[in-house]
């Protein structure tokens, strides 16, 4: 699947990640100029997790954002929904317990976690207030929401040369690195057509989130949404 006007169809987005796995992190990291571990680091400091925490960290993907968290001594479960990113995951970090999960449909009970997280999945998740609602539900009351996603530039002249970047130069830098580099024609327009700070704001509101406020990163390019249960 290339497009985003596939509209989400959650087959088509699993078959995506299993292609683009092998290579994932690699071409994160160059398609972002290295920014990618900023923003991780951003994100734990948000989730600022005590020891002994249990950290839901959805979309985890090959677990490069979840390792931070085991490292606080925080007890982190990687969850995805593509099998091919949990293998590619668990060889590299197989002590990690990746569980493959749908983000509609989470396998955990309520109350489970004391903070949830989710950076750059939350746009692929095909109802994402369904989605976020779904993170309410697994989250212990007082516990915390953390979101990570990509957003709307806030400075006009720095929106137009990433919107330049994000739709024309991004596709062919990753058809230099990636294992399945029409995948990223699919992800740059959903990041075009994501909501912008105070809209996903009202989107994690109306799933049952409180208080929801956040901090832009790289000049709006990717902004961090907070919330508690």
């Amino acid at each position: 699947m290339a497009r985003a006007a596939l509209d989400k169809q959650p087959a088509d987005v699993r078959r995506m990640f299993d292609a683009v796995a092998k290579r994932y992190d690699i071409t994160n990291d160059v398609l972002s100029f290295g920014q990618d571990r900023r923003w991780r680091r951003e994100v734990l400091a948000a989730v600022d997790p005590a020891y002994g925490d249990k950290v839901l960290d959805l979309a985890a993907g090959t677990g490069t954002s979840s390792q931070p968290f085991a490292d606080a001594g925080a007890t982190v479960v990687p969850c995805d929904f593509s099998i091919g990113m949990l293998q590619v995951g668990k060889k590299q970090l197989p002590h990690l317990p990746f569980t493959a999960g749908d983000g509609t449909r989470l396998p955990f009970a309520d109350g489970t976690f004391d903070a949830v997280t989710i950076s750059f999945g939350l746009r692929n998740i095909v109802d994402p207030v369904k989605g976020l609602a779904e993170m309410r539900r697994v989250t212990r009351p007082g516990g915390r929401l953390v979101v990570c996603e990509f957003s709307h530039p806030t400075w006009s002249p720095w929106r137009t040369v990433y919107l330049e970047y994000l739709m024309k130069a991004l596709p062919a830098l990753a058809r230099t690195v990636s294992s399945s580099p029409d995948a990223y024609v699919y992800l740059a327009e959903s990041i075009r057509a994501w909501p912008d700070q105070a809209g996903l704001a009202a989107m994690i509101a109306e799933a049952g989130w409180a208080r929801p406020e956040w901090r832009n990163l790289s000049g709006g390019i990717v902004a961090m949404h907070r919330a508690t249960a």
